[in-house]
């Protein structure tokens, strides 16, 4: 299965559900995405520095050849390109993405290289209890199933969730990003 590769290439991180669903031949994972593997420790062939870019607290689904549904939090908007370019083989016009990316502040419905992009702004709090609110899915609509189940429960409903803006271009939306402001004050006291 095409997610099982992509765990086994170390482009998996973090990972906290990574198995097959009830759908025959799809797979779910949720945890970090690598967008950029990190370099290898010196002298080794094997063992690499943390990723230096992540699609973080990502769901996504896959059959054995393509990515389904993509889910996750891009820190910045230019980061996309990256992740087209590095999936690009596992990606169809039928993949279905729903990002969230910090340096936004509107909701944006773009394609670019033949993928349609979904993208909301995002504040704070977890990416999946942020797509559940998004979509409209209660705690009651996911008793009983696997975590692996829930990623499909999650895909259905966002099957019909619909980005209430016109599509923009890339450049234009790059034309239309924020600069986020972190609080200093994370953490224990």
């Amino acid at each position: 299965m095409l997610l099982e590769d992509f765990d086994k290439q170390g482009l998996t991180f973090i990972t906290n559900v990574l198995g097959t669903t009830s759908v025959k031949g799809v797979s779910a994972y949720r945890g970090e995405f690598v967008l950029i593997q990190g370099s290898f420790r010196e002298g080794s062939t094997t063992d690499r520095k943390p990723p230096e870019l992540l699609l973080r607290q990502s769901a996504i689904l896959a059959d054995s050849e393509k990515l389904i549904f993509v889910n996750g939090l891009f820190d910045e908007l230019q980061h996309i390109p990256v992740f087209l370019e590095k999936y690009k083989p596992v990606l169809t016009p039928d993949t279905l993405t729903l990002f969230y990316v910090e340096n936004i502040s509107t909701p944006m419905l773009i394609e670019l290289d033949g993928i349609t992009l979904k993208l909301l702004p995002y504040k704070e709090g977890m990416v999946w209890n942020e797509t559940m609110e998004t979509l409209y899915i209660e705690k009651a609509d996911l008793k009983g199933q696997s975590a692996e189940d829930k990623v499909v429960t999650v895909y259905e409903a966002a099957k019909s969730f619909k980005i209430k803006a016109d599509p923009i271009s890339f450049d234009e939306a790059l034309t239309k990003t924020i600069v986020v402001k972190k609080d200093a004050a994370v953490g224990p006291v």
